[in-house]
C-alpha cells in the first residue's frame, strides 16, 4: 500500500497495487508543469487508487486534447495525469508518495526535447519520444 498527499496536505490518497516503471519525462509540457528538468511518474491502476481526503480539491487541466493533469487547487501540486485513450491508468507523480519506492527510475523519455541546461549522466535507457506510442506522458 502506498499513501501520498499534495504539498498543503488537503488532498491525500492511497494506492493498493504495484507501481509500474518510473519514467523521467523531459518533454516541454512536463518541464513547464513541474518547473523542473523532468517529471518522475509511474503508471498505476485507477481501480486500485482512491482519494482519502480532498478529492473535491482536485482540478484537472487538459494540457492537450485527451490528456489531463490533476492537481491540488489550493497548493498546485500535480498528483497525476491521465489520457482518454487509456482510461484505466493514471500516471502518478511519485514525488507525492510518502513511502520509500524501493526502486529507481527505469528510463528517460522525450529526451529529444529535454532542456539544454540539464545533462543526463546515468546509464538508464533514453528514448527520443517514448517507449510506447500511447504512453500518457
Amino acid at each position: 500500500m502506498y499513501t501520498g498527499r499534495c504539498l498543503c496536505g488537503d488532498i491525500s490518497f492511497q494506492y493498493d497495487g504495484p507501481l509500474g516503471p518510473v519514467a523521467l519525462c523531459h518533454c516541454s509540457q512536463c518541464r513547464r508543469a513541474h518547473g523542473s528538468a523532468f517529471s518522475a511518474s509511474a503508471p498505476v491502476q485507477k481501480v486500485r487508487f482512491r482519494f482519502v481526503s480532498g478529492e473535491d480539491r482536485i482540478t484537472e487541466f487538459e494540457s492537450r486534447p485527451g490528456k489531463y493533469r490533476g492537481f491540488c487547487s489550493r497548493c498546485g501540486s500535480q498528483l497525476y495525469s491521465r489520457v482518454d485513450a487509456i482510461p484505466g491508468i493514471l500516471r502518478l507523480r511519485v514525488g507525492c508518495i510518502n513511502e520509500p519506492l524501493e526502486k529507481g527510475p527505469s528510463q528517460h523519455v522525450f529526451v529529444g526535447s529535454k532542456s539544454d541546461w540539464f545533462e543526463i549522466t546515468d546509464q538508464l535507457p533514453q528514448f527520443e519520444k517514448t517507449e510506447r506510442t500511447n504512453d500518457p506522458h
